[in-house]
């Protein structure tokens, strides 16, 4: 067995550290080399320490474990060291105490003595607090009732049809695909225009905030809202091979703007022979206006509410319908065109309205015929202009977070802002449907509730004009990209076999489906209504037994009838 020698330790009686002289011990050590260079301050701890237990050497920490005897950066001696360290040192904040905005000093200062502050920084700051104190109040009715409502993400949305068990889905498209399509074509041509237009009327140019005008109720007019395959024009120009497409303006702009829908919609397609046809349910959405569709901001679920989504759809086409015929010149002119309203009774009071047929060129052997409209004409210096008529409705300020009445007179840009940001999508569909029937103005007017609780008397706060292309290139609403979205959804569907098919846009995705349906769908008792009939929220109205019907029965015109005021 070999032993182990212990050598000689060298004493030094002077202090720490090996002796200053040589030792007859250590022969090769040189003289004078302290044995580390340390001060008072510091604090001595252990060199090595052989008992560690070191098994589980981290990921951050890869070292040698061999190398573990002489790390002592985790041992509570070290950690114990460093606290004695960091409790001797204090740091000082040489800053000056911040002066408060609002004291005695602020408040007893003379008025000269104000910081000057520019006026788009007030407005700024006014706009801050408008939208704070809207969010408080916004909260307060909220833990004030006792739900606590999801934010639009959250929302989950129905779809606008019942998906049935026998529908076989033949293809599904995102919207991404969308936003990159892109076709040209020619300029239309009007193969006939029917209806008669009333001229417009210019006062309510002049309507602000301070000069407000009572929204009025029209009971003997008539609203038609037929769709394609009941069009008997329609029918007359398939019978001639006019056309391979055949639609209405706003079949075609739900498809144009569907890439900023975000509620379901649905559109019906009939393959016959070698045509196609798209149509609208009955009873479909397409009959009704979307309100705060992309708005961030939930609405309220409850169907009774007042400002439902629902609810406020039907006050919405109310509220067009009414201000549509209201700021016409009501003195018996008209200008008439080549056929009468197609969908008229003789005798009959309609609306001012006029139907053009227009035809595009798709490709060489394939045309596209819509049914567009213009609600009214103006002529100044001997030019006629064709308008199209439709209004935007306020019915709370709280979930908008702008006053109209405050604000349209002087900030109307915010104001129009803030509506593109909460109904993008209907105001696309509106100036595709401007741009379909080349209308040289599209008037927008603002109408607002008397009183946020009722939604069956309004006000006009506003009439403002817009040129369809330019207003398009504001919204960013490209019309290549329009058309190309058209063209593809035409493609798809020419190669599909004879039959019925719906395209559905998914209620919580942003994508649509078109599935295979039987051929009986939509009809008699198939039909699937949005709400039952005894929820549906009616329009607001007198009641009447024709008043607020907004769609009426399958296989017969679709009329909307409001009440007058006398």
């Amino acid at each position: 067995m070999v032993g182990f020698e212990l050598g000689a330790v060298a004493f030094n009686p002077d202090g720490w550290g090996p002796p200053e002289t040589s030792s007859p011990f250590l022969s090769n050590h040189p003289n004078n080399v302290p044995f580390a260079p340390f001060s008072r301050s510091e604090k001595l701890g252990r060199i090595a320490d052989w008992t560690r237990n070191y098994n589980n050497p981290s990921r951050n920490n890869p070292r040698n474990p061999s190398d573990a005897v002489f790390d002592f950066s985790l041992d509570d001696s070290s950690a114990a060291l460093a606290a004695d360290d960091d409790s001797s040192f204090r740091l000082v904040d040489g800053k000056p105490p911040p002066r408060p905005k609002f004291g005695p000093k602020w408040r007893f200062q003379k008025q000269h003595q104000l910081p000057q502050r520019r006026d788009e920084e007030v407005e700024a700051r006014k706009r801050e607090a408008e939208k704070e104190r809207a969010r408080r109040d916004r909260l307060y009715n909220m833990n004030r009732s006792g739900g606590n409502i999801p934010r639009r993400e959250a929302a989950v949305f129905k779809s606008s049809v019942d998906i049935q068990p026998e529908w076989t889905m033949l293809d599904q498209i995102p919207f991404s695909t969308f936003s990159k399509l892109s076709f040209s074509l020619p300029e239309p041509e009007d193969l006939l225009i029917c209806g008669a237009l009333e001229f417009y009327d210019r006062s309510y140019d002049r309507v602000n905030p301070k000069n407000e005008k009572r929204l009025e109720r029209f009971k003997n007019r008539n609203f038609f809202k037929v769709t394609t395959t009941d069009d008997p024009i329609i029918r007359r120009l398939a019978n001639e091979d006019k056309a391979t497409v055949f639609a209405t303006d706003s079949i075609l702009s739900t498809l144009m703007c569907a890439p900023r829908s975000v509620y379901s919609w649905d559109i019906v397609i009939q393959r016959v022979g070698n045509k196609l046809f798209f149509d609208k349910r009955d009873g479909s959405q397409l009959d009704l206006l979307s309100v705060n569709e992309t708005s961030q901001e939930p609405l309220p679920e409850a169907k009774e509410d007042i400002n439902s989504a629902y609810s406020l759809s039907v006050e919405a086409a109310y509220i067009n319908q009414n201000f549509s015929q209201q700021v016409l010149v009501r003195d018996g002119n008209k200008v008439t065109f080549e056929e009468p309203n197609p969908f008229a009774a003789d005798g009959e009071d309609v609306a001012s309205v006029a139907y053009r047929y227009r035809r595009w060129k798709l490709e060489d052997d394939m045309y596209l015929v819509a049914r567009c409209e213009a609600q009214c004409v103006s002529e100044v210096k001997e030019q006629r202009s064709f308008f199209t008529l439709n209004a935007l409705n306020e019915f709370d300020s709280k979930y908008s977070g702008v006053d109209w009445r405050q604000k349209l007179e002087t900030q109307k840009g915010a104001v129009l802002a803030t509506e593109l940001k909460n109904n993008g999508n209907k105001l696309a569909k509106w100036t595709a449907q401007a741009l379909l029937a080349s209308a040289d103005v599209m008037k927008l007017g603002y109408v607002s509730r008397v009183h946020p609780r009722d939604h069956y008397n309004h006000v006009i706060l506003a009439v403002f004009g817009h040129k369809p292309k330019e207003f398009a290139a504001q919204i960013n609403l490209n019309t290549s990209n329009m058309w190309g979205i058209v063209k593809s959804i035409v493609d798809l569907c020419m190669k599909l076999n004879e039959g019925k098919y719906v395209l559905v846009k998914d209620p919580s995705k942003p994508q649509v489906r078109i599935y295979e349906v039987p051929a009986d769908a939509f009809e008699n008792d198939y039909a699937e209504e949005p709400l039952p009939e005894d929820e549906q929220v009616q329009p607001p109205a007198e009641e009447d037994a024709n008043g607020g019907e907004t769609i009426a029965s399958a296989n017969d015109v679709v009329e909307k009838e409001t009440d007058a005021e006398v």
